[in-house]
């Protein structure tokens, strides 16, 4: 074998480079195709103005293909509430806003609201199997696992955003009521 470079070893070396630059391109492009198209990353927030609520009327917005429930509470409501409930509300000045993700814990249903019940434990019927909520969206009634979940949101001028957590959730996650394990109303 000679000290040189033989036309056997060239050929190596160039295959090699050509392996190396088609492997980095087809990295690349498996990067990209892992990656969300914009329209995915646009949808990941939603924004909502809650400063011409009504009270004791559900709210219903779409934040990642979910329904989220949005309920200004009556004076009423809120005396009516626990503690554990007041701190799943969402307080803004004076008033009480109950938020969180409108699915049944038992099987994913869409539950309805029955504002003449929102003073008990039966705001929130889920017609599938008869599970019941109450105004704060605690799981009252089985089959119902755990309480309806509360969304990451922070409010910003008034308005709530969906889908990013700010200094009011995270307080009710330290406080442990974000729905992620049972709670008694």
């Amino acid at each position: 074998m000679s000290e040189s470079m033989n036309r056997r070893d060239a050929m190596g070396i160039a295959f090699g480079a050509c392996a190396a630059v088609g492997g980095i391109f087809a990295l690349a492009g498996m990067k990209k195709a892992w990656d969300p198209l914009p329209s995915v990353k646009a949808a990941g927030t939603t924004t909502v103005d809650i400063s011409t609520a009504e009270a004791n009327v559900l709210y219903t917005e779409k934040w990642r293909g979910k329904p989220v429930f949005i309920i200004k509470k009556t004076p009423e409501m809120v005396a009516a509430s626990s503690d554990v409930v007041k701190k799943r509300d969402l307080v803004i000045g004076n008033d009480h806003f109950m938020i969180c993700i409108g699915l049944c814990t038992h099987l994913g249903c869409i539950p309805s609201y029955e504002p003449k019940n929102a003073t008990n434990k039966e705001a929130f019927l889920c017609a599938c199997h008869g599970a019941t909520y109450d105004q704060s969206g605690i799981n009252t009634k089985a089959p119902a696992p755990l309480p309806m979940l509360i969304p990451p949101f922070k409010l910003e001028n008034g308005k709530i955003v969906l889908g990013e957590a700010g200094p009011e959730y995270e307080k009710m996650k330290a406080d442990g009521v974000l729905g992620e394990t049972p709670l008694q109303a």
